[in-house]
């Protein structure tokens, strides 16, 4: 092979040299050859046809950006006259750049971008000159009509109007778009339509104990063909569903059955959306398991693979763009040291070795507030994710619709300094004088009225010049709408109502160049090249996968768009030799050989890398630059889930941090993924920017899953409704998704959200009829009845809370509307078809409750129910469905063949049941008249009591009446309706009504036969299996105060500051040892027992005032 072609080998110069259009200029290694054919139009198959202008050739610094090369290309054509309007070249609306790579074509989309870091297949001519083939065609139409049709669609779905803020095409949003596209295309190339489509649910923990006895025994499944064949047949749980499609295929040929041989058959659970596929033993399936556990048939339709929903991609995509855009050059190209004025086209951030200030022109609001501050000032801070670097007050002026300053505010800060993400925020705050208001963080400080931030390095990597008018949101104390935590930090949105918000006028150096972030060095090609993948996987070799970029090592802070990995540049073909200019690397001063032995050394303390990273100077560039070689030379498979978790919380902005969190979550499991993607979703807020590795990641999986992308759908999607400041950012993900997620999905999901709508619709209508707080008139009913006739449900619809549960027509004369504050819909719908009876489907939809705090809960339990399962303890934990679909809108799973406490209590002795020690025994003995059966409720009873009991105590539920307590006909006893979390307790009359720590009452002791302290089995096996469920919490207590801290981003009001974590920690007694823990618990136990007769008068005057 020619040396010359070696990746680090440098460019040989060509004697001979070239020369360009515009200037003389030799083809060196500073220098690259661009070989420009014109074309016209797109032929019917989407590619270039070729009209009968000439080619032309240019010759450019290396530096230059492609304004420049299309500036070139037009001078060469209006010279040789070989293009009818050359001076349309230069307007990218107009004509754009394309090349071709992998078998796709390519758009060079940013003109501000390095050519040299184009990803383009590079040749070397026959005089060696480096050289690469582009395209110059016109912008192909798109049809606008199907475009509008397919943009009315996904704005249904995602529930905001994307395109009304979509007008330049270089916006963060367009980009966005644009660069999203090749991620997408590069999943549905991968995917399987028939394993997307029929993804099994399955788990890998052990069978419970209490169905071990099934794997001596025979499991009776009945197969469904159509109309044509249903046979059943008993098999062990180890037989795979590939298996059971042979014997269904040798029955089908014993019974001499016409079907179509030759096609794949799939098993799906009938009346569900459900399937049993893989290699998976039948006993992994959760259905399965609900078969086990309630002693039912399995029942399959077998189904042919033709008959399944089309789960082909219709929609139009964008065009590609390069992978690169939005990059630049390293720091040694574009310094301006040496440098001719002519040879200057941008220049290095690290270059600026000013002071960063802004001058404050003024503010004007259309209307003054009914209610402020006789004065006020504006406070400009330097912000990074939600930390305040350095900041800076202006003079305090009389508030008025008008107030101008036209003062200069300087920071303590070089703009050479600024990580990536840095944000410019101001604050207008009230205040008492017209003095200048101190900076000191303790004094001065007047009460914030607004705020807005502007991203410093915008998401091209582009400094931000010039003047900027803001439009600024009230701050959260004074709107009512939907809040974020930290989002006057975290937020670069402006506020879209530009006519009658409050709008901040300032201005920012300017610059005779772009002044942009430089791609960082490295001493090692492998540590900081995009051919390293994003799982921690050795990079490829340079023989199949293309160099980091022309010149210089390409930093990998900007995802890259064109692989599954995130920073992963897609494979080349490698059939013609092809060629990488490169520059010389960067020496670093800094001796690395002590950080690679800390490196060594470190991953012995991985948990404490949140630490570390909290006390990094993040305004040091030549520390950050040590910290990032560290990140990157860590392998992301040592680090603990719990801290990668850690990594995405708000303290942590810095992208090479994040990226490092997000390569961990790239080896979890589907199961893993939607444990912890209503905690992703959130941190999505925190990303400086729309397009980051975190929101990557979650879309590709979503596109792998049909099951994780149905819940990230309604996660982003209620995001969007109730979340102004990250609004834009949540839809332009979503709609990432969307363009992918397949046409059966599309239509799902427009039947689900249609659903939704209209039950919202009714839910306001009857809140608006009935606005007493209980009462309700006999006509309710049938008034509610008339409002579903009037608004039209679809006919079937799957469950946003469980995709795997489709409904059929509702059962008006089932519904009802529920007596309490929010007027909650009580529905039934009916099952789909099934071999056996199937009860109808349940649901209360509530419009009014934020239900993120229920699904916060309920998602808790599901993580604590893992870890239990882990150590073979199954405490029968109800994690029933629940879901927020929009702004305070959701609906809730009614569990089946269930009772409320208060509903037992009543129907021994009316209210005073609430003081009958054995109600609850009798009802259930009632419900289990065999002895045998009455031991097995007893046993669920004693171990979901035990599981509540540590779960509501640890999580610190509130408001423990005995209509939110339930008890199943199996004696599983759940909790419902989480509004009061974290030890905050429900009060009335200025009193505490709860003073226990958990709900252990006289009446489920009986239960378990512990009368009036009567020693008894049933009590020490609780006492037992609670102490193991404690102290196995305790074990991950740092994972669930992470998965609570994740959640502050959701400005829920019982988590909306750090200190709310304190419960948490004190409930899980984090400083304390095992046996001093264990000892508290049962402390908590005895004040239960002693106490439990307060419980007991709380829930009689809840039954009896009616209290909720």
């Amino acid at each position: 092979m020619d040396p010359a072609l070696l990746p680090n080998q440098p460019v040989q110069p060509n004697a001979s040299g070239c020369r360009s259009g515009m200037s003389p200029l030799s083809c060196s290694e500073v220098n690259l050859k661009f070989i420009c054919e014109f074309r016209q139009k797109s032929g019917d198959d989407g590619n270039s046809v070729s009209m009968d202008w000439e080619s032309v050739s240019v010759i450019l610094p290396a530096q230059c950006s492609v304004h420049q090369l299309r500036l070139r290309i037009c001078v060469q054509a209006q010279e040789k006259n070989c293009h009818p309007d050359p001076l349309a070249i230069l307007d990218p609306d107009k004509y754009t750049l394309l090349y071709a790579r992998g078998g796709d074509w390519y758009e060079a989309y940013d003109d501000c971008q390095v050519i040299r870091t184009l990803d383009i297949p590079w040749a070397r001519d026959d005089s060696r000159c480096l050289l690469a083939h582009i395209v110059v065609q016109p912008v192909v139409a798109v049809d606008s009509e199907e475009k509008e049709k397919q943009q009315q669609c996904l704005n249904y779905l995602i529930g905001y109007d994307l395109e009304k803020e979509a007008s330049d095409r270089l916006s963060e949003l367009t980009f966005t778009r644009r660069k999203l596209a090749s991620l997408r295309r590069q999943e549905l190339r991968n995917r399987d339509d028939i394993l997307y489509a029929t993804e099994p649910w399955v788990t890998s923990i052990p069978l419970p104990a209490d169905l071990q006895d099934w794997l001596n025994r025979k499991l009776p499944v009945n197969l469904h063909y159509m109309n044509m064949i249903s046979f059943s047949v008993d098999v062990d749980l180890t037989i795979t569903p590939n298996v059971l499609i042979k014997i269904f295929r040798k029955v089908m040929a014993d019974q001499r059955l016409d079907y179509d041989t030759s096609e794949s058959l799939v098993l799906k659970v009938s009346g569900r959306e459900e399937f049993l596929s893989g290699d998976h033993p039948v006993s992994n399936f959760l259905w399965v398991r609900h078969c086990l556990k309630t002693v039912q048939d399995l029942q399959l339709s077998v189904v042919p693979v033709s008959q399944l929903a089309d789960e082909t991609v219709k929609f139009v995509d964008w065009p590609l763009v390069d992978g690169f855009s939005g990059q630049f050059s390293s720091h040694d190209d574009l310094r301006l040291e040496g440098k001719d004025l002519d040879d200057i086209f941008m220049i290095s951030l690290w270059d600026c070795n000013r002071r960063l200030r802004v001058k404050l022109l003024g503010f004007d609001i259309p209307k003054l507030p009914s209610k402020y501050p006789q004065s006020v000032y504006v406070e400009a801070s330097i912000l990074y994710g939600s930390k305040v670097l350095s900041s800076v007050c202006s003079l305090s002026k009389p508030f008025a619709d008008e107030v101008l300053w036209n003062e200069w505010l300087e920071f303590e800060v070089l703009l050479r300094d600024l990580p990536r993400g840095a944000k410019l925020g101001f604050t207008i705050n009230a205040s008492g004088g017209d003095s200048p208001v101190s900076p000191d963080p303790q004094k001065g400080k007047g009460k914030v009225l607004y705020f807005v931030n502007l991203l410093l390095i915008d998401h091209r990597s582009v400094l931000s010049q010039g003047p900027y008018t803001l439009h600024m949101w009230s701050h959260l104390d004074l709107e009512e709408e939907a809040i974020t935590y930290q989002a006057d930090k975290l937020s670069s949105a402006t506020h879209p109502d530009i006519a009658d918000t409050m709008a901040i006028s300032f201005l920012l150096d300017r610059y005779s160049f772009p002044v942009v972030l430089p791609n960082r060095s490295s001493l090692s090609e492998s540590s900081n090249s995009p051919t390293s993948s994003l799982s921690g996987n050795k990079p490829a070799t340079s023989s199949n996968v293309p160099s980091a970029s022309p010149f210089s090592p390409v930093s990998p802070s900007s995802p890259s768009t064109d692989s599954s990995s995130l920073p992963v540049k897609p494979h080349q073909d490698t059939s013609t030799d092809t060629a990488t200019p490169r520059a010389p690397l960067s020496v670093f001063s800094t001796n690395r050989t002590g950080l690679r032995r800390f490196q060594g050394e470190s991953v012995r303390f991985s948990s404490n890398l949140p630490q570390y990273l909290c006390n990094v100077d993040w305004m040091n560039r030549r520390i950050v630059e040590d910290v990032h070689w560290l990140l990157e030379n860590w392998d992301a498979g040592e680090l603990d889930l719990t801290v990668a978790l850690e990594l995405l919380s708000m303290d942590f902005a810095d992208e090479i941090v994040r990226r490092l969190a997000v390569q961990r979550l790239e080896s979890l499991s589907n199961d893993d993924v939607l444990k912890y993607l209503l905690q992703l979703v959130q941190t999505l807020k925190v990303e400086p920017y729309h397009d980051s590795f975190l929101a990557r990641y979650l879309i590709q999986r979503a596109l792998r899953s049909k099951r994780i992308g149905h819940f990230f759908f309604w996660y982003v999607r209620s995001e969007v409704a109730g979340c102004p400041y990250f609004r834009q950012r949540m839809a332009v993900i979503l709609e990432a998704y969307l363009l992918g997620c397949g046409q059966a999905m599309l239509n799902s999901f427009t039947k689900q959200v249609q659903a939704v709508e209209a039950l919202q619709e009714v839910a306001i209508l009857i809140k608006k009829l009935y606005p007493d707080k209980t009462d309700l008139p006999p006509t309710a009913p049938i008034k509610l009845q008339e409002l579903l006739i009037q608004y039209n449900l679809p006919d079937e619809f799957l469950l946003p809370f469980d995709p795997r549960i489709k409904v059929g027509k509702i059962l008006l004369s089932k519904c009802k509307v529920m007596a309490s504050k929010k007027k909650p819909l009580w529905l039934e719908f009916s099952p789909m078809p099934s071999p056996t009876a199937a009860p109808p489907v349940g649901i209360i939809f509530k419009q009014g409750d934020d239900l993120r705090q229920d699904m916060l809960v309920i998602q808790t339990l599901v993580v604590m129910d893992s870890i239990w399962q882990e150590k073979s303890l199954d405490l029968n934990l109800v994690p029933y469905g629940c879901i927020s679909t929009g702004h305070n809108i959701g609906m809730i799973e009614i569990v089946r063949n269930a009772a409320t406490i208060a509903a037992v209590q009543r129907n021994h002795g009316g209210t005073s049941g609430a003081f009958r020690n054995d109600a609850l025994f009798e009802w259930l003995k009632s419900k289990c008249p065999l002895q045998e059966i009455h031991y097995k409720t007893v046993e669920r009873f004693v171990r979901s009591c035990a599981g509540y009991c540590v779960a509501t105590y640890v999580l610190g539920i509130g408001d423990r009446h005995n209509d939110n307590i339930m008890i199943t006909d199996q004696g599983n006893l759940l909790h419902i309706d989480f509004g009061h979390i974290l030890g905050n307790r429900k009060h009335f009359l200025g009193v505490s009504r709860e003073r226990v720590p958990f709900v252990l009452t006289p009446d489920f002791l009986y239960v378990m036969g512990r009368v009036k302290g009567r020693n008894s089995l049933y009590f020490q096996r609780f006492r037992d299996t609670c102490i193991q469920a404690y102290t196995s919490l305790r074990s991950h207590s740092r994972l669930l105060v992470t998965l609570f801290s994740l959640m502050l981003l959701t400005g829920i009001p019982e988590l909306s500051a750090a200190e709310d974590m304190r419960y948490l920690r004190e409930a899980l007694q984090e400083e304390q040892n095992e046996a001093e823990a264990k000892e508290h618990f049962l402390q908590q136990i005895a004040v239960c027992e002693q106490l439990g007769w307060t419980v007991q008068a709380n829930w009689w005057i809840h039954m009896v005032a009616g209290i909720k």
